[in-house]
């Protein structure tokens, strides 16, 4: 039991100095982080945080896995949607995926930028990483099994352009209008234009598919 209030403490600690981390870099920026600001706000010696983290390479590594984990968690109530609605899971958690970010800038610079000198995420840090693009993958491939994209959106061209499009419109908010409140953006605001663009884009052939929302998108296309 001593042993697991211990560990228990240990946890509590790195969390704080984590969170602590990220309200340094979301006011003196991501690659100002100053290991012993973090420490003077939590009210411990510098050489004292080093027991727990090394470097600001690793309070980064850390941080990046965590948003990187979180981005996962979002999915996975529309990742439970997808056999019914391909596109229409996709689209919801495109939509979820954004308003966290743009509501956590500090994580999403570090998950979409390389803002910090030096920087390279960890494979155990990168893992979830992998995760997050089989799930679109997995998505992207359902929709075409369904008829709702053609074959080529789940190849890796698909994948590509969906991911540009998408961190497109993130990083422009984050640059732009970073204090916009979620969902209000002046950039966010067209994520969904461009994912209809994506879906126009892979389309499937006219008549293989009954889906309304190609359907509208083709429609809307000009001849």
């Amino acid at each position: 039991m001593r042993q697991d209030r211990r560990l228990r403490r240990r946890n509590e600690t790195v969390q704080e100095i984590l969170d602590t981390a990220i309200e340094v870099m979301a006011e003196e920026g991501v690659a100002a982080l100053s290991l012993a600001e973090v420490a003077r706000r939590i009210g411990i010696r510098p050489p004292s945080l080093y027991q727990y983290f090394p470097s600001k390479i690793a309070i980064y590594d850390a941080l990046f896995e965590r948003g990187m984990r979180r981005s996962v968690e979002i999915l996975a109530p529309y990742r439970a949607t997808i056999a019914d609605d391909p596109c229409g899971a996709i689209a919801a958690g495109q939509e979820a995926t954004i308003a966290w970010m743009t509501a956590n800038p500090v994580l999403a610079q570090l998950m979409y930028w390389r803002p910090a000198p030096g920087f390279e995420p960890s494979p155990q840090a990168f893992e979830p990483a992998v995760q997050q693009l089989e799930i679109l993958r997995e998505a992207l491939q359902a929709a075409v099994d369904a008829g709702q994209l053609a074959p080529a959106a789940a190849s890796e061209e698909g994948l590509a352009l969906y991911t540009v499009l998408i961190s497109g419109v993130i990083s422009q908010q984050l640059s732009n209008e970073p204090s916009a409140p979620p969902g209000q953006g002046r950039f966010t605001r067209y994520a969904r234009t461009a994912l209809d663009m994506f879906f126009r884009y892979y389309a499937p052939e006219e008549g293989e598919t009954d889906d309304p929302i190609l359907r509208r998108s083709r429609a809307a296309t000009p001849d």
